[in-house]
């Protein structure tokens, strides 16, 4: 299972229970996995920020969600997503992020296309001042 890709302790506990072992042997496999560090949740929470927010171009609270989802204690997805957000700028990933959604357009067209974009933007985590000020900017371009 580890092979693939970084499993959370609460993932690798889930997909041996779905295997039919029993609790016992969940736990001393997971013991054993946790003391030869092939399942470290901190490790977990940094790769799933990575991927979060480089190749889905997500903001800091989607990040967040993400990596609880996966089973991750809060505390230590807040202090992976803070590491991760800590070396970005937050501006260009909204940036980014908004390009993605337009399909290489520099402008938005009228107010339903703005508040498409404002939920797109908000549902994939990022702020919503900083969401707002990118969406003027943009309407700004195409208003001399």
């Amino acid at each position: 299972m580890l092979a693939r890709r970084e499993l959370s302790e609460a993932q690798v506990r889930q997909r041996l229970a779905r295997r039919g072992h029993g609790q016992d042997a969940i736990d001393q496999a997971v013991s054993r996995l946790r003391d030869e560090r092939a399942i470290d949740d901190a490790r977990v929470a940094e790769a799933i920020a990575r991927t979060e927010t480089t190749v889905r171009r997500r903001g800091r609270l989607r990040v967040r969600l993400q990596i609880e989802r996966s089973g991750v204690d809060k505390n230590v997805a807040a202090h992976a997503v803070d590491e991760v957000f800590a070396g970005l700028d937050a501006d260009a990933l909204l940036e980014s992020s908004l390009d993605r959604r337009l399909r290489g357009g520099a402008t938005i067209a009228g107010d339903r296309e703005l508040q498409r974009l404002y939920r797109y933007l908000i549902g994939q985590g990022f702020d919503p001042e900083r969401v707002v000020a990118a969406l003027k900017k943009r309407q700004r371009r195409q208003d001399p």
